[in-house]
């Protein structure tokens, strides 16, 4: 199992972190023991003063593929969930300065907390999807799929060109603006269509 990520997939996001705005889908990789299953704690990681949020919405990959053309591509999931890309924000910004890979601010264990999945139904447009996250029952992030700027169907052709997508990999699909800092104690919700999916504590 993969988890696949995407950076910097909404404009507003891309600005907000002094980021140019990409022109093709910044992928980047987390192993298996960065997954946090649904309603299990993430402790705080001892490397970093500043741990941050990203609220994702979620694809599961149903089918194993390869060069997946763009207009088939919806047939390689089913069912999609939201999830949080928890990044050690100081890290990452010491390693873009020096021009390093920053998988330890991205890839630690934990890093990846992924909801309860939701089956697609017909009447259900992928593009057409609302999110939030609540932080100590605060709205901090409102995302539309809408204003992503490379779409779900776009991001599996693009990766299958480099890897094989397989049964169980999951595609986080970037973060909207609204990032920002947990600390101990701090509650995570993720609501997708108005409806609960998701639920991290951090420790």
């Amino acid at each position: 199992m993969k988890i696949i990520c995407v950076g910097r997939n909404y404009a507003e996001h891309a600005k907000e972190l002094n980021n140019d705005v990409p022109t093709s889908p910044v992928i980047f990789m987390k192993p298996k023991s960065a997954l946090l299953l649904p309603e299990k704690p993430l402790y705080y990681p001892e490397f970093t003063d500043d741990l941050q949020y990203e609220c994702e919405l979620v694809v599961r990959i149903n089918k194993n593929g390869k060069f997946i053309q763009e207009k088939f591509a919806k047939k390689y999931y089913s069912e999609v969930s939201l999830g949080i890309d928890f990044t050690a924000r100081d890290l990452q910004r010491d390693l873009q300065k020096k021009g390093l890979p920053w998988e330890i601010a991205k890839a630690f264990d934990g890093s990846a907390a992924v909801g309860n999945f939701v089956n697609l139904t017909p009447e259900m447009e992928i593009q057409k999807m609302n999110f939030q996250l609540k932080l100590n029952d605060e709205t901090v992030q409102d995302g539309k799929t809408s204003d992503m700027i490379f779409h779900v169907d776009k991001i599996i052709a693009y990766v299958s060109r480099f890897f094989t997508l397989n049964i169980g990999d999951l595609v986080f699909t970037g973060t909207p603006s609204g990032v920002g800092p947990v600390n101990g104690g701090d509650k995570l919700e993720g609501y997708l269509e108005g409806n609960k999916v998701l639920t991290v504590e951090v420790k």
